[in-house]
């Protein structure tokens, strides 16, 4: 007897499927991606976490290193996240001594992070390893894979972005 013939209607089996084949299409890219994006995500955890960082205090890391001094606010818009978030990376990063954040003089309203010379000495040491890293974990892709799924990821968030938001 098969285990689907062990189950009673209704009961703990498979739920019909009640949605068409486009929307299978939509869900199974969702799922995909998702862990995808969890697989990448644990891996560039216990990557940074050599160095005794976490994932959102190496981002904020890298921002800076990139970006240059940031107000919070902005941070937290680009790296897509709340500015409490953001004070709370920053808190612990601080109290590393790898960034300051300064309050603006023409504007009192507005802290600016910036990297403290040992915030820009881990950096510089790091991200190196991390390039390596991103491109050893990539190589699953060729580099044409590669380009073409950056473009459809940076298209459909675009779209999304622009008419779903």
């Amino acid at each position: 007897m098969s285990n689907a013939e062990l189950i009673e209607p209704g009961t703990d089996g498979p739920a019909a499927r009640q949605w068409s084949e486009k929307q299978d299409i939509a869900l199974r890219l969702w799922a995909r991606l998702s862990r995808c994006y969890a697989t990448c995500s644990r891996a560039m955890a216990a990557q940074v976490q050599e160095y005794e960082l976490t994932t959102p205090q190496f981002v904020v890391l890298e921002a800076l290193h990139h970006l240059g001094p940031l107000p919070l606010g902005e941070l937290a818009e680009k790296l897509l996240v709340t500015g409490g978030n953001v004070t709370y990376v920053m808190d612990r990063l601080e109290s590393r001594g790898l960034v300051t954040r300064d309050r603006r003089t023409d504007d009192r309203r507005v802290v600016v992070a910036r990297m403290t010379t040992e915030g820009r000495d881990l950096v510089s040491k790091v991200f190196p390893d991390h390039v390596g890293r991103m491109e050893h974990l990539s190589r699953h892709l060729t580099d044409q894979e590669q380009r073409e799924l950056s473009a459809l990821l940076k298209k459909l968030g675009t779209g999304i972005s622009e008419h779903d938001l």
